[in-house]
């Protein structure tokens, strides 16, 4: 009887430890406000980001464990906090939220902008370390400078022998309106002092073909020249494009080598191959030919990659592709070369405008006569936009719950249109072709978007609700001419019938 007893007391022991593991397991750093609190819990935060959420939404989970990470490394530095919107609607009402999740950060209680930085929590909290405390570090010794210039992003330092003069304060004054981007520090140390401003490049991407560092040059100290100087500077001529930074290099002419790179793990294999681009890439710089260029891991980067249609290439050597900022891409097909040649002749041809674009499409549909024609990025153009015509498309993702359940309500739509000569329903899968740059889906999926006839305006995004009878209003609303109706073709083929029979 003592030993049965004994046996239980440990089972009992047991089962309270895994209990009470179970309950610290489940211990969140990511603080949690509802409509009740949010305005009393909010103002006790110098800094805090705030993630709007629904449970059900993909991209929510796909972030939560990213934003639960970012939350632990940051405990004592900023706080995160987060909102079910589908319980506490009227918190997410007052602050405009309509997709999710949707990232916004506050200072001392009052929303100060949305979060627009990465999503993953090396990123959230490299993003955040940047917006916390001054928007530029004071340094007092050459030991706190040696230490700030260490860190694998670049710095802007700024040296002053009076802290009340006019130079430091548009120092600050740019440092505070690039703080989200840049790193910043300021010193007024005798020791230390060169009355100027210096661009210091990472230390990790030294090279031969580039100064480390660069001063600031003009003679005027203003916010807006120490802006200038520095967007131009900071990247020099080859960056490494990273999920920090990729949306500074996007959105421009890039050509973009990617290869395994990893500067925690093979630095100097890493640049090996970088050094051979960026001696490329220069002699053309230096011919005045206008390019931008990085390198990037291709594992990191395995959509852009795909994207490229070289998801299937392997092997150390870089593949090499460019975008350009209207979204135009053009892939190097040629095996990149130790001695540079291969890339020189890929960029020989694309100044040359010899390069033929590349398209990632399906192939044109042999029948398109349905009721919701399909579009592909090889017959977009003749299509979308077409002048004669009003277009409204549907942009969406084979797996896409909500895109399949859209599915008979578009068909129903383009059926009741199917005789009206100036309006087009269509639909485009957006992960197998080239979206254009001018209607680019992001975020969740079935976003619908409108083409008036008139190309002179800018694409308009359907925002209404997903019923046959919504899409009718809008196009009624929108259309450049009267809709055509289907059950109005009948009614009137049956009045003329009457008529021919009395």
């Amino acid at each position: 009887w003592i030993i049965a007893c004994l046996v239980l007391l440990r089972y009992f022991c047991v089962l309270i430890f895994l209990v009470a593991l179970a309950g610290f397991t489940r211990a969140s750093d990511v603080l949690e406000f509802t409509d009740d609190d949010f305005d009393s819990r909010i103002g006790s935060h110098d800094l805090i980001l705030v993630e709007f959420f629904a449970p059900w939404c993909g991209h929510c989970k796909r972030l939560a464990p990213e934003y639960e990470s970012a939350a632990t490394r940051l405990k004592g530095i900023v706080s995160l906090a987060k909102v079910d919107c589908t319980a506490n609607s009227n918190t997410c009402s007052k602050y405009g939220v309509s997709g999710y999740p949707t990232l916004k950060i506050f200072r001392d209680g009052e929303e100060s902008g949305p979060y627009d930085g990465p999503r993953t929590a090396d990123g959230i909290v490299s993003f955040l370390k940047k917006q916390a405390g001054p928007a530029s570090v004071e340094l007092k010794t050459e030991a706190d400078l040696t230490k700030f210039l260490s860190d694998q992003d670049a710095s802007v330092v700024g040296f002053f022998a009076d802290d009340k003069s006019t130079a430091q304060a548009e120092f600050l004054k740019a440092a505070s309106a690039l703080r989200d981007n840049y790193r910043f520090a300021h010193t007024n140390s005798e020791d230390l002092l060169a009355g100027q401003v210096v661009l210091f490049r990472p230390p990790r991407l030294n090279n031969k073909f580039e100064d480390s560092s660069v001063k600031f040059a003009e003679d005027k100290f203003t916010s807006n020249k120490i802006k200038k100087f520095i967007q131009d500077n900071i990247f020099g001529i080859c960056p490494h494009m990273t999920d920090d930074n990729k949306d500074q290099l996007r959105g421009k002419d890039l050509l973009v080598a990617y290869y395994d790179v990893d500067y925690d793990k093979n630095p100097k294999g890493s640049n090996y191959w970088r050094n051979r681009v960026m001696k490329v890439a220069k002699s053309f710089l230096d011919q005045g030919k206008k390019l931008n260029f990085a390198v990037a891991s291709k594992n990191t980067f395995s959509h852009d990659v795909s994207e490229f249609g070289l998801d299937g290439s392997s092997g150390e050597v870089p593949i090499v592709a460019i975008r350009t900022a209207k979204g135009d891409k053009y892939v190097m097909t040629e095996e990149f070369s130790r001695d540079g040649k291969a890339l020189e002749r890929f960029l020989q041809d694309y100044f040359d405008g010899k390069l033929k674009r590349y398209l990632k499409s399906e192939p044109i549909p042999e029948n398109n006569d349905g009721p919701v024609k399909v579009i592909v990025a090889e017959n977009f153009d003749s299509i979308v936009n077409d002048d004669s015509k009003d277009v409204l498309i549907e942009f969406y993702a084979p797996w896409c719950g909500h895109c399949k359940n859209l599915e008979p309500k578009y068909k129903e739509l383009g059926e009741k249109l199917a005789n009206d000569p100036n309006v087009v329903i269509a639909k485009m899968d957006a992960t197998a072709n080239d979206v254009p740059s001018p209607y680019e889906v992001s975020g969740e999926f079935t976003p619908v978007v409108s083409f008036s006839a008139n190309r002179s305006v800018s694409p308009l995004s359907f925002q209404g609700g997903r019923e046959v009878s919504d899409f009718i209003n809008y196009l009624k609303r929108e259309a450049s001419n009267p809709l055509v109706m289907q059950e109005e073709t009948k009614k009137k083929k049956k009045k003329d019938d009457d008529k021919s029979e009395l």
